[in-house]
């Protein structure tokens, strides 16, 4: 009977245990699952020195390590974790995928840098010559879609197609401040949240306490990035007409943070560019709309010859 009695109570300390923990750290706990997804997915995590830069990326090829080159640069406060969605299914479809953490971001270093538009994309330049890549497809998403088209134009031989994602990189009146990305309470991480999609998930008082704790320990990195974007200096208006590789711009058409307009402007000012729009998507189209997403992707880098402008739009998955 008391041996009975110990084991309950054992198990409910246990359980009382397991809860704290889910309480204290579930945005570590959702990481530590996200990367065991990732690896039992075939995706593999590696660290490099590329130049002065420790860099952490994911990589993964369809089997027997073949497949096209494909580099994806994420963007303002994100990660390589943040392409999850997509990694494993363009590897399967024949993609040699690349997916860094950017210096300061991630699990790469954070160096005392100005982590303007120009640094990242020498990040990426020195990444490439890193893993040997002398070319490669290359796809950006928001800030990291202004690091390709940089990249893409400065070194216009080592991207073979371009395709940028809900990107920044030219100049549009904002409708929020630098402190959307770096909130100082609970209220600020809905904001932020409801900007990046239309449809956001309820999120519990002690997840938001979790992701407001994990912003600020990144802010000085993001407060230093949005100085250097906002400054004017590495904008891309008047040079987006002498983009060289074949471009898809892929925008979420509910976008609150960049709207539909700059992706179309982006389209119109390259040539032969092709646009897709993603209904019922937001600033995360790449997360939350993974599917349409690789597969108007995939047919992009595949096509042969390359598309030639056109704009085509995916119906809102239900």
């Amino acid at each position: 009977m008391r041996r009975g009695l110990r084991v309950v109570v054992l198990l409910l300390l246990v359980c009382v245990a397991a809860a704290a923990v889910v309480y204290c750290f579930p945005l570590e706990l959702a990481d530590q699952a996200l990367r065991f997804d990732l690896w039992r997915a075939g995706v593999h995590s590696k660290y490099i020195q590329a130049g002065s830069y420790r860099m952490h990326y994911l990589e993964a090829s369809p089997s027997g390590n073949q497949g096209t080159p494909l580099l994806l640069i994420h963007g303002l406060g994100a990660r390589g974790d943040d392409w999850a969605p997509m990694i494993p299914a363009l590897a399967a479809r024949g993609f040699h995928v690349y997916a860094p953490d950017l210096p300061g971001y991630g699990r790469s270093g954070r160096p005392d840098a100005s982590y303007s538009i120009s640094m990242e994309e020498a990040a990426v330049l020195q990444f490439m010559q890193a893993v040997h890549l002398t070319r490669a497809d290359v796809g950006g998403w928001s800030m990291g879609g202004w690091v390709a088209m940089k990249l893409a134009l400065d070194h216009p031989q080592v991207v073979n197609r371009l395709v940028v994602y809900d990107s920044a990189g030219i100049y549009f009146p904002a409708t929020f401040g630098p402190e959307l990305f770096t909130p100082d309470d609970v209220a600020g991480v809905r904001k932020l949240m409801a900007m990046l999609t239309p449809h956001p998930q309820p999120m519990p008082d002690f997840v938001a306490r979790a992701a407001l704790r994990k912003l600020q320990r990144n802010a000085w990195v993001v407060r230093r990035g949005m100085v250097s974007m906002t400054n004017g200096r590495d904008l891309l208006d008047f040079r987006l007409n002498n983009m060289q590789p074949p471009t898809l711009v892929v925008w979420g058409a509910q976008d609150e943070l960049i709207p539909l307009s700059i992706g179309q402007t982006i389209h119109q000012d390259i040539p032969h560019s092709v646009l897709n729009i993603m209904e019922g998507c937001g600033h995360l189209a790449p997360a939350t709309c993974a599917r349409p997403v690789v597969e108007s992707t995939v047919a992009f880098l595949k096509a042969d010859p390359p598309m030639q402008g056109g704009e085509k739009t995916f119906p809102a998955e239900h």
